[in-house]
């Protein structure tokens, strides 16, 4: 029995750069690649794996990430692996404030759990959910002619999330409306003030729009209740979201109809799980988010968005999909990630293994891949 033994954890960090396929444009900022930090946590001879992003909007860059990391290396060192809630207890007690690095070591404990008892993450949970979910395509922001191109180039998702906030974003929907039967979801990243989130709610009213994906900036959940209190476009709270303390502010506003979740932004599949009970407990929905995340991130994502009840995955597909932008994945087999549906691997832990060959090409040592954010 593993949990009856005293061996020691081991923790080991590599850094990648993954260019994407093309640049990826949001209202704050361009990646051309992204640098990505993968955790080993190796115990018994078994390694589970987690994955953080840099981005400098959620304040993790990668120098950042790596001293954090190695702070509480020699902390893991002297404890033995038993179960995830007490490991997210005592990697939260130093690394609350660094949600990414902490949902790193989260997931690659799920992962390292689920290898030490030859199962996948979502049935040790005790949940038995269906091994698919619809999910959705994602176009960044460009001329309008290019995102028509870029649709045109991923046909077949049920949902296309659309990224807005500039001074063209009508022009844009109705460009792009006539490419497709598909619903939208509209995602301006805090890029628009009140009024002009009113104005453009209204205007857009007239499409498919499943939701409107933060579309002011965060931190005031009063005035995101105020901008929904003028709009029949449901509103979904994002960058407003990150901790169990902001759902339960943006409940008790009434500031949201669905809550954007993903690990990394919570500090790991712990923390995002408390977060779903807060909508769940207050009758509304979540939905998957997104931050271009590699292989191993996407692998945790689909064992929770397919487990978790109160992620409403066939009203609003979730954003199952960071692989997709990315040149490789660094897994041995890619994900099944659409354009229906996107699938949960089956394997032990998180179901994903790494491949050498790419590990190997895209090891980062030139530190200049750009950070989304």
């Amino acid at each position: 029995c593993w949990k009856c033994g005293k061996t020691e954890m081991e923790l080991f960090l590599h850094e990648y750069e993954l260019p994407l396929k093309h640049p990826f444009t949001i209202s704050r900022g361009t990646t051309t690649a992204q640098r990505t930090l993968i955790v080993e946590l190796r115990q018994d001879g078994v390694s589970g794996y987690g994955e953080a992003i840099a981005n400098t909007y959620y304040d993790s860059p990668m120098n950042s990430m790596r001293a954090r990391l190695q702070s509480v290396q020699p902390l893991l060192h002297s404890e033995t692996f038993r179960d995830t809630e007490s490991f997210w207890k005592l990697c939260a007690g130093h690394l609350a404030d660094a949600s990414f690095v902490l949902s790193a070591l989260d997931c690659a404990a799920h992962d390292l759990w689920g290898r030490l008892e030859g199962a996948p993450v979502h049935r040790l949970w005790g949940l038995d959910p269906a091994d698919a979910v619809p999910s959705s395509f994602t176009i960044g922001i460009a001329e309008v002619d290019v995102m028509v191109a870029k649709l045109a180039e991923m046909p077949g998702w049920p949902v296309y999330k659309i990224k807005l906030g500039t001074a063209n974003d009508v022009e844009i929907i109705q460009c792009l409306g006539k490419q497709t039967d598909a619903a939208f979801r509209i995602d301006a990243n805090c890029g628009w003030d009140i009024d002009t989130a009113v104005k453009m709610m209204a205007a857009l009213d007239e499409f498919d729009v499943l939701f409107a994906e933060q579309p002011i900036a965060a931190g005031d959940p009063q005035a995101l209740a105020s901008l929904r209190e003028k709009t029949d476009i449901p509103i979904m709270a994002d960058e407003s979201c990150f901790t169990v303390a902001d759902a339960v502010q943006l409940v008790r506003h009434q500031a949201a109809d669905i809550l954007a979740v993903y690990p990394g932004k919570h500090g790991g599949l712990t923390e995002m799980r408390r977060i779903t009970r807060v909508a769940r407990e207050a009758g509304i929905v979540c939905a998957m988010g997104s931050n271009l995340e590699l292989g191993i991130a996407t692998a945790a994502m689909l064992h929770i968005g397919i487990a978790e009840p109160s992620i409403d995955n066939e009203r609003y597909p979730g954003d199952y999909l960071g692989p997709l932008y990315h040149q490789a994945d660094l897994l041995t087999e890619p994900l099944e990630l659409g354009p229906a549906v996107a699938r949960v691997p089956e394997g032990p832990g998180l179901g994903v293994e790494l491949d050498v060959d790419q590990l190997d090409h895209y090891r980062d040592a030139s530190a200049r891949a750009t950070q989304l954010g």
